[in-house]
């Protein structure tokens, strides 16, 4: 009996591991769809972690929201207390708000940074006000910023992998955001100077879906790391938090998000169409609905339509909705709304739309 034992856990030593099974060396990770918000892939994601210069994900969504990116900005006096990855901005120098956006995302200026928040928010105290009262709203419930730069010797921003995801997601649907972020070179002037930046983001060159994103590191907080990437209609972003390899660790997730989904369309806007007597098929989305799943998963999600019916509806008015689960979670929820035809048209408007009709058939 003892020999069998012995052969059979010979054996599981050398079974596979799972292809599922995913190991990255960073403390805290996360993959996370863009779109619809699901988590592919996770490691300690609520745990909170200094996160160095990728705190200037939000300094530069802030910016980009709240600011005129052709306003030329005078650098004022904060700039002489800032140490670290610099742009070497100098004192009265004036440069485009834009400029200085490619100076904190590309080079990770920690001077750009106070240069933004002095302008944006009149202060850096009220800057950084507002970068907390954004990730309120954003829902990163582990969130505390302190500077507008990651430096993490006097003041310290804390987050999680989840929390930089979720803001990521939303940095990413910003058309300007995309743009700064992943460019690769850019050229800045100046009235006395000429800048030449190179993203400090590797991965834009070493994996071929990525996007754009932000580094970070510090020695307290290690290497940081945020970035977007899309393939095949899957839009991703990924987190990496103290992690001395992370950019191993980023395409691997990437790899394996991309090999464990796909992005299916379950409410398709341009083809929905419901067979309903009380509202004889008057009724539409005004959006889509895609979500990433497992191939084993596609068969586990449903639809059900609610239509309220207890009154008569406006043209344009919500009038039922459309809850999407996957096998017993709510994925997502499409509000449905009614087409009505005026009909308190004046006879004559009556009339001519009568041999309106006539002339079109």
């Amino acid at each position: 009996m003892k020999k069998y034992l012995f052969v059979l856990l010979g054996l599981l030593f050398l079974l596979p591991k799972s292809v599922n099974a995913l190991e990255v060396s960073s403390k805290s990770a996360i993959v996370m769809d863009s779109d619809s918000g699901r988590i592919l892939f996770s490691k300690a994601m609520d745990d909170k972690r200094l996160i160095a210069s990728t705190t200037k994900i939000m300094t530069a969504i802030l910016a980009i929201e709240k600011g005129n990116l052709d306003d030329v900005v005078t650098v004022g006096e904060e700039v002489l207390k800032m140490y670290g990855s610099n742009i070497y901005i100098e004192l009265h120098e004036k440069m485009t708000l834009r400029d200085l956006l490619y100076g904190l995302l590309l080079r990770s200026g920690n001077d750009a940074a106070v240069v933004i928040a002095n302008y944006i928010g009149k202060s850096e105290k009220t800057f950084v006000e507002m970068m907390n009262e954004k990730a309120k709203e954003l829902g990163m419930e582990n969130t505390i910023y302190s500077n507008p730069h990651g430096l993490d010797e006097e003041t310290k921003n804390y987050s999680t992998a989840r929390d930089m995801a979720l803001l990521s997601s939303y940095a990413w649907k910003n058309r300007t955001y995309r743009e700064i972020s992943g460019t690769k070179q850019y050229t800045a002037k100046t009235e006395g100077k000429t800048y030449l930046w190179y993203n400090r983001n590797k991965l834009l060159s070493l994996y071929e879906y990525a996007k754009g994103g932000k580094t970070g590191y510090t020695p307290s907080a290690g290497r940081t790391l945020v970035t977007n990437a899309r393939k095949d209609g899957l839009s991703l972003t990924a987190v990496t938090l103290n992690d001395p390899n992370e950019y191993e660790s980023q395409m691997k997730m990437y790899d394996f998000a991309f090999a464990t989904y796909t992005n299916y369309k379950i409410i398709d806007k341009n083809t929905f169409h419901i067979s309903d007597d009380y509202y004889q098929s008057n009724v539409y989305v005004k959006e889509s609905f895609s979500y990433p799943l497992k191939e084993s998963e596609v068969s586990k999600v449903s639809t059900k339509v609610t239509l309220e019916k207890e009154r008569k509806r406006k043209n344009g008015e919500q009038v039922g909705v459309i809850e999407i689960k996957l096998a017993k979670e709510t994925i997502g929820t499409i509000p449905i709304y009614i087409k009505v035809e005026n009909k308190d048209l004046s006879w004559w408007q009556k009339f001519l739309n009568f041999f309106s009709k006539k002339s079109e058939s």
